[in-house]
C-alpha cells in the first residue's frame, strides 16, 4: 500500500496552517476537497488521523503519521536536491526553548545554516516541552532538557546554561535591602516567563522554602522583554549567564543570591536516519555548542 501524495499533502498542510480553510487557501483547492482527501486517507489507513477543532491537531495514529511524513519529506526533497548540480535550500523545523534561541544559538547556527544551504523554521517552547513538539512530528530536531532519546532518535549532550536570580539595583535596594531571605522574598514581585515556567519556583522552593504561589508575581512570556522588566524593575527573575552577564558586570543587574545558580542541562534530540545536511548539521552543532556552553557534570 502507497500513501496518496494528495492526501498527505492535504493532512501536513491542516496540521501545519491550523485549519481545513488554510489548508485550502495553500494547496489552491476548497476547503471541501481537503476535508474529502483526509477523510480518504483516514479511511485508507483505516483509522481517524485528524481532530478537526481549531487548531486542527493530530490523533495518535495521526501523529505517528506526521513524524513520517516530515522525514520523508524531509527526505525527499534531499534525494531530490542531489540530483542537480545545485541542490538549491531545504527548509528543517527546529525545537527550540526561548533563551536558547535568544542567547548562543543563532551565533553558532547560522554560519552552519549557511554551509549546508539550509532553511530554519524554529519552533519555541519551555526547554522541557520542546522533546513534545518533536514526538508529535512537529519538529525535525529538537534541543531539550529531556536525557533519553524517544524510539529512533538519539540525543547527544550539549553542555549547561546556568542562570542567575537577579534584579535592578534599585529594586533590590527596595525589596531585598539585608539580602534575599524567605521573608522578602514572600513579599517582593517575581517575574516568571509562562505558566510552564517551573525554574523559578524550584528556585524559591528549593533554597528558601516557598511553595509555588506563596509570593506575588508577573508572567512575561518572552526572552528580551523578560530581561527588560528585570533590568526596569518590574520584579526579580532567573536569567541565564549568557544574558545577564554583561548587566551584572556595568552595574545594571545584581546577582541576588551569588552562591545560589541554577544549572538547565540541554540536549540535541535528532532521528537516526535524516538527510545527510541535517545529520551534518547536527554534528556541527553539537561541536560548537560544547565549545560555548558550560560543560555537563
Amino acid at each position: 500500500m502507497t500513501i496518496d501524495p494528495r492526501r498527505s499533502a492535504a493532512f501536513l498542510a491542516a496540521i501545519d496552517c491550523g485549519s481545513l480553510e488554510g489548508a485550502a487557501a495553500q494547496l489552491k483547492v476548497t476547503p471541501s476537497a481537503i476535508s474529502q482527501r483526509i477523510a480518504a486517507l483516514e479511511q485508507e489507513l483505516g483509522t481517524p488521523l485528524l481532530v478537526r477543532s481549531r487548531p486542527c491537531r493530530p490523533t495518535a495514529p495521526g501523529t505517528r503519521l506526521l513524524q513520517y511524513l516530515r522525514r520523508s519529506t524531509l527526505l525527499e526533497s534531499e534525494f531530490l536536491a542531489g540530483m542537480k548540480d545545485d541542490p538549491g535550500p531545504a527548509r528543517v523545523t527546529l525545537a527550540v526553548n526561548n533563551d536558547t534561541l535568544a542567547t548562543w544559538l543563532l551565533p553558532v547556527l547560522a554560519p552552519i545554516l549557511d554551509a549546508e544551504g539550509l532553511l530554519a523554521e524554529f519552533v519555541l517552547d519551555n526547554q522541557g516541552h520542546t522533546f513534545a513538539l518533536l514526538e508529535g512530528g512537529h519538529a525535525v530536531a529538537c534541543i531539550s532538557g529531556e536525557t533519553e532519546p524517544m524510539r529512533g532518535c538519539s540525543a547527544s549532550p550539549l553542555g549547561v546554561m546556568r542562570y542567575r536570580m537577579v534584579a535592578s539595583p534599585d529594586f533590590a535596594r527596595r525589596w531585598f535591602p539585608d539580602g534575599m531571605t524567605r521573608a522578602t522574598a514572600q513579599r517582593a514581585p517575581l517575574v516568571v516567563f509562562d505558566r510552564k515556567d517551573a525554574m523559578q519556583s524550584s528556585f524559591l522552593l528549593t533554597h528558601f522554602g516557598l511553595p509555588d504561589g506563596a509570593y506575588p508575581f508577573h508572567y512575561v512570556p518572552a526572552s528580551d522583554p523578560f530581561v527588560h522588566a528585570v533590568r526596569h524593575g518590574m520584579g526579580y527573575g532567573m536569567l541565564p549567564e549568557e544574558q545577564c552577564g554583561a548587566f551584572l558586570e556595568n552595574g545594571e543587574l545584581v546577582d541576588l543570591a551569588p552562591a545560589l545558580y541554577h544549572d538547565v542541562p540541554l540536549y540535541w534530540h535528532a532521528w537516526r536516519i535524516q538527510p545527510p545536511r541535517l545529520e551534518r548539521m547536527g554534528m556541527s552543532l553539537v561541536k560548537a555548542a560544547r565549545g560555548v556552553l558550560l560543560p555537563l557534570a
